[in-house]
């Protein structure tokens, strides 16, 4: 590795690994002998079964999966209450350059991607910040850092045959206002400055994509999520259509229309379920729905009403998965586990955790026996084989130096491997829901064709356009169309920042890119308007309106 050390690759489902360092964007390996190889062998959704993992805490960090990280500051000498990353960073203070490196460094290394491949995983999806651009005004995030990782992160799945699902995790201003979108507490959708965040993001999504189209990165991250769990039902229906619209156009207007033009489109269901999207952008080019279904039953593991719950969920979650497939386009399972409750250390955010009484039972995975072990891997196969495209939550949990052992260990792949309720390979899972699914509710792989970017792509409906119009004529439940006007917001005229690409020491003279596909791509960037004062970005309660608009 990297480093100078060595491990051996051990793949036992025919996969390979091809690298040459002076050569970096030659084809690279096969995660298994099933799955394409990267740069070589076209990605076909539909034939091509995405089975993959998230790269959960590592370059967007969250307490529960790396709790040591936390630990370390949680009591601090400053008295900040260590929630999230942003007080993270804060805590952390001259020492947030070298701790945060170290953390990415050592968290998720290329010995990670051998093993995802080894584990029978061809994709894995990675969340990233926006930090990883840019910081303003006073974010404390740690800048850049995260994108040197992310490349290594290309080179490592090129290297093992895996495909990159990149996710914007973390928006400006925060889409959810849960700690893992960069700071807890209120969220950008529904504030005084809700349009200005979002403009801001979609400037840094027209970032990422111009470098991912880039033919050298283009077979390695064919997928770019444009938010993780937006919250739908506090910014409401009309807001989020309205941002998922102009991201859209955004980027389509970046890379063109039609298959292999930019990456696919991912958007997030917003915790509705596939059904209400039926119909959204119809005719858009290559855009792709994100569900995350999560499901505590609160039933003991082994009685009747427990198991006949998890059949019933899974069959609805394959319903609706194959449905989506036939009416809107490749669906996704961005986020899932095996988890059956809410227990372990931090999984709610730091602070007391779950009331449930028999989480340190379920957090002593060490003493599960086989019958446990063996009906939590049958809940594993059940939601691999009803999400289909898959990505599990989340590839590791890092120790806990309080505990001396990781926690939540349903959210733990790779320890769930080892121990025996994830499967070895995860093709176990197919047809585990196809015996309670009737011929009509099966899908036969044929997406609709706009949606893998063949004839019509890219023609979205006038009613749809006009309907989904950004900024939208109001933020209901928040601003009236009245009171649009006297919002904040940026303006398209600042310079566009462009990611630095990597250094390859074995290869110089290596053609890496500009970090811009598009020259043709000259609009400018949303900025602040010269002149104009702005309110806290990542306060959407306690800001008032302004009593007159600023013009500069």
């Amino acid at each position: 590795m990297e480093d100078g050390t060595n491990f051996t690759y051990m793949n036992s489902l025919g996969g390979d690994w091809a690298a040459d360092p002076t050569q970096p964007f030659l084809p690279g390996g096969k995660a298994q002998s099933w799955s394409p190889r990267v740069g070589a062998d076209e990605w076909i959704w539909g034939e091509n079964v995405a089975r993959g993992v998230n790269l959960g805490g590592w370059l967007v960090t969250e307490p529960f999966i790396v709790p040591s990280l936390y630990e370390k500051y949680v009591n601090n000498s400053q008295n900040i209450t260590v929630l999230d990353e942003w007080t993270l960073s804060l805590a952390m203070g001259l020492d947030l350059a070298s701790e945060m490196g170290h953390h990415y460094e050592t968290f998720i290394t290329e010995q990670d991607f051998a093993e995802i491949a080894a584990a029978g995983l061809n994709w894995v999806r990675i969340p990233i910040g926006f930090w990883a651009i840019e910081a303003i005004n006073d974010e404390p995030f740690l800048v850049g850092t995260s994108w040197t990782y992310f490349l290594k992160a290309i080179q490592w799945a090129r290297k093992y045959g895996i495909r990159i699902y990149l996710d914007l995790h973390a928006l400006p201003g925060s889409q959810n206002g849960w700690n893992h979108s960069g700071k807890s507490g209120d969220l950008f959708g529904n504030g005084v400055m809700g349009i200005a965040n979002a403009q801001r993001t979609l400037t840094y999504l027209r970032i990422l994509v111009e470098f991912i189209s880039q033919d050298q990165y283009r077979d390695v991250v064919p997928v770019l999520g444009i938010v993780n769990e937006i919250l739908w039902g506090t910014i409401g229906e009309t807001s989020v259509q309205s941002f998922y619209y102009a991201a859209y156009d955004t980027i389509r207007q970046s890379t063109g229309i039609g298959s292999g033009a930019g990456p696919y489109i991912a958007i997030h269901e917003g915790f509705q379920g596939p059904a209400i999207w039926e119909g959204f952008l119809s005719g858009a080019d290559r855009l792709a729905l994100d569900q995350h279904p999560v499901n505590y039953p609160n039933l003991a593991l082994f009685t009747s009403q427990y198991l006949a719950f998890m059949g019933d969920t899974s069959s609805e979650w394959a319903i609706a998965t194959n449905q989506s497939s036939k009416a809107f386009g490749i669906t996704l399972g961005g986020e899932f586990s095996t988890a059956i409750n809410d227990c372990g250390l931090w999984l709610n955010g730091i602070g007391p955790g779950s009331s449930n009484p028999e989480c340190p039972m379920w957090d002593d995975w060490a003493s599960y026996n086989a019958s446990t072990i063996a009906s939590l891997k049958q809940v594993t196969l059940a939601t691999m084989d009803a999400l289909q495209n898959f990505f599990f939550w989340t590839w590791k949990i890092g120790n806990s130096t309080v505990l001396g052992t990781s926690s939540s260990p349903l959210w733990h792949y790779k320890l769930g491997l080892q121990q025996g309720w994830v499967p070895s390979d995860p093709r176990e899972a197919v047809g585990h829901c196809e015996s309670v699914l009737s011929s009509s509710e099966i899908f036969d792989g044929s997406y609709p064709v706009t949606a893998t970017g063949g004839a019509g792509a890219g023609t979205v409906l006038p009613a749809q356009t006009s309907s989904h119009v950004f900024p939208p004529p109001s933020l209901a439940p928040s601003f009236a169309e009245t009171q649009m006007t006297l919002l904040p917001t940026y303006t398209p005229t600042g310079t566009v920042k462009t990611l630095f690409a990597p250094i390859f020491t074995s290869a110089p003279s290596a053609n890496v890119g500009t970090g811009w596909n598009n020259t043709a791509d000259t609009s400018s960037a949303y900025v602040p308007v010269a002149g104009c004062s702005y309110p806290d970005s990542w306060d959407a309660v306690n800001t008032s309106l302004p009593a007159t608009p600023c013009t500069g």
